[in-house]
């Protein structure tokens, strides 16, 4: 091709001397007909994605600025990383030197040996991290979001797609929010397994809320073993996709706000018997609106036992939520404001980048 055009690569190491192989395998390239110039990032440590028991990784990204085709740059990585000993004998094995064509400009590309954007990139804290330190300003031409976002999204973490998994996916909202409608509109798309809170079912529930306080370990305890039932890992949803209109931490939030010091540690002992037996969410949904439209909500809904819900009522439960989620590393979350999925027609496009979060092939439907 005649023009150049700004590529990005991800690089990794975790056998030998990694810092070295990297920063000559950068070189190397560099020297390369049709690369006219490399900038590297600064190299990260990070853990092994898949395998603890490997040695960590140091990684780092590349811009590269380049007149060859994506498929002649993709070829000129795997040449390299065979030369500088890389040996392919399985999907997460250590290596000498890994290279990963990250970005070729805004291209978008599908074939059996070559996806670009790298499928997973959106997924990786020590891919995005290099990417943005080299460029602040990239978008990924596939989920049409900013990498800054994205990187948001994983709080520092990092994570593999997982088909033996069971595709769970978890809104977490304030009361009046939306999330059940969400749910329910997510799990028609995707064909999934709806998974709602049985609050018609707590027979606690208007009592505590017309100030049978007594009642409320009952009813919080009532909710945790009704998830609970819904979510275990050695119940009759093992695979497939699963959509929650509930958080199975919210638990916690409801408990703090509801129980007082005796009842709370007492809930806490079932709870923490019960947290380890369920299913991780690989995706949560962060729905997110105004107090004051949450509470309108309530008041259209009108379920008479809701009616006495105040602003600092739901503003307790926003910083419950605030609280876990700034150290939530379990999966991905998506923040998503309310108002962009108020229409059905905002739902398959959610939906389709939701898809990337998920393992499998996807049962869409029109």
């Amino acid at each position: 091709m005649s023009g150049a055009v700004k590529a990005y690569v991800g690089l990794g190491s975790n056998l030998g001397d990694r810092e070295q192989t990297i920063r000559r395998a950068a070189q190397y390239l560099q020297q390369q007909d049709g690369v006219l110039s490399l900038r590297l990032s600064s190299l990260t440590r990070w853990p092994a994605l898949g395998d603890s028991e490997q040695a960590e990784y140091l990684n780092a990204a590349a811009e590269v600025v380049t007149t060859l085709s994506c498929r002649r740059l993709f070829d000129l990585l795997r040449q390299t990383e065979t030369r500088f000993g890389r040996q392919r004998n399985g999907r997460w094995e250590p290596r000498t030197l890994d290279l990963d064509l990250l970005l070729y400009d805004t291209l978008l590309l599908e074939e059996p040996d070559l996806v670009v954007p790298h499928s997973q990139m959106h997924l990786r804290s020590f891919v995005l991290k290099g990417l943005l330190e080299l460029n602040p300003d990239l978008v990924c031409p596939r989920l049409r979001r900013p990498l800054r976002v994205l990187a948001q999204r994983l709080n520092g973490g990092n994570f593999a797609l997982d088909p033996g998994r069971l595709q769970l996916i978890s809104i977490g909202g304030l009361i009046g929010v939306g999330k059940s409608t969400l749910a329910e509109r997510l799990a028609r798309v995707f064909s999934a397994h709806l998974l709602k809170e049985e609050y018609d079912k707590n027979p606690f529930l208007e009592k505590v809320y017309h100030g049978q306080s007594h009642l409320a370990l009952d009813s919080e305890l009532f909710f945790l073993g009704s998830s609970a039932s819904q979510l275990r890992k050695d119940g009759k949803l093992r695979q497939g996709i699963a959509v929650s209109d509930y958080v199975f931490f919210k638990a916690l939030i409801y408990a703090r706000q509801w129980l007082d010091s005796d009842a709370l540690s007492q809930y806490m002992q079932v709870y923490e018997s019960v947290a380890n037996q369920v299913h991780t969410p690989v995706l949560v949904i962060f729905l997110e609106d105004t107090v004051s439209n949450c509470l309108e909500r309530i008041r259209c809904r009108n379920r008479p036992y809701e009616q006495g819900i105040d602003a600092s009522f739901l503003e307790a439960q926003r910083n419950g939520y605030e609280e876990i989620l700034a150290r939530w590393t379990a999966c991905p979350v998506i923040r998503l404001n309310a108002a962009e999925c108020v229409h059905p027609e905002q739902i398959l496009p959610l939906a389709k980048e939701i898809s990337y979060y998920l393992a499998g092939e996807k049962p869409w439907k029109s």
